[in-house]
């Protein structure tokens, strides 16, 4: 295993990655970047090393010596989508520089299955990747769709909207296609990722099902023993009035909302499958809800 650098190690994705990781390294093999190393819960044999992205404290130590880094971090929750958009953009700047000097030869990063679109989100997401790019030999630009977990803020706001709406006047969005994807499925594909040197590049992920967001509302409540809701389409309902009555009856934080229902009007379909032993036999979607639900 090459010496790895884990960024958002306590985050929704990279709390289910490190201890994947940790169980492949050797003593010293593993870094997680931490804000405070006494309040993270690391498993043994991975070393913490204070630091912050945005501003650059500790990741001469972080990077020093690692061969691939795994970048899980984003702003989106705190401030407006033009300050969330901003500090996004430093982060993968100062992030992206300190990894050229130190000589780090792959970065991984996760971001969306859609294209930039009209997503102020998606366009953050497209533009941390081409930040990351121009400073490392190798990035591994991985794409998801919606990730289907316990605490993701994505899944939490569709288990919500079943349980607490017997009916919802919805936009165009509630008929998009997507492709939800597992998070056990994400976890162990970043994972795989980590040796294969064959694969830069996009990297395409999506669940073994396509769905339209009415679909995954009606197997959700059904998974959950509710009648589905009753759900009235209407041609105009823009994505901050759709983000007011989102937030009423969902415990997702504000600040995450807005992206998200402004995220829902892209299709994430997968368009090119990922090389073989990446994603293989991904989970359906019901498979994937009653595992999240299992671990709620």
């Amino acid at each position: 295993m090459s010496s790895v650098l884990l960024t958002g190690a306590t985050g929704y994705v990279g709390g289910r990655l490190l201890p994947l990781l940790a169980s492949d390294a050797a003593p010293g093999e593993l870094r997680a970047l931490v804000r405070d190393p006494a309040r993270a819960a690391l498993p043994p044999g991975v070393h913490a090393v204070r630091g912050d992205a945005l501003s650059g404290a500790g990741l001469e130590e972080a990077l020093g010596g690692v061969e691939v880094a795994y970048y899980l971090i984003h702003s989106m929750g705190s401030g407006s989508a033009a300050d969330f958009a901003a500090r996004d953009r430093q982060a993968a700047e100062t992030f992206g520089a300190a990894a050229a000097r130190a000589g780090v030869r792959r970065v991984i990063y996760l971001g969306g299955l859609s294209g930039a679109g009209s997503s102020e989100h998606l366009r953050s997401r497209e533009e941390v990747a081409q930040i990351l790019a121009a400073h490392v030999p190798q990035l591994v630009h991985v794409r998801a769709a919606m990730i289907i977990g316990p605490g993701g803020a994505s899944f939490e706001m569709l288990r919500a909207l079943v349980m607490r709406l017997p009916a919802m006047v919805c936009p165009r969005w509630i008929d998009t296609r997507t492709q939800p994807i597992a998070l056990a499925d994400v976890v162990r594909a970043l994972r795989a990722l980590r040796d294969r040197d064959d694969v830069t590049g996009d990297v395409e992920l999506g669940g073994a099902d396509v769905l339209s967001y009415r679909e995954m509302m009606e197997r959700t409540a059904r998974l959950l023993g509710r009648r589905p809701p009753l759900v009235v389409r209407v041609p105009v309902l823009t994505p901050r009035l759709s983000s007011y009555w989102v937030q009423l009856v969902t415990p997702v934080d504000a600040g995450l909302v807005r992206p998200l229902v402004d995220g829902l009007r892209e299709e994430m379909v997968v368009r090119t499958p990922p090389p073989a032993g990446i994603n293989d036999a991904p989970l359906g979607f019901d498979e994937a809800v009653r595992e999240a639900l299992a671990q709620r």
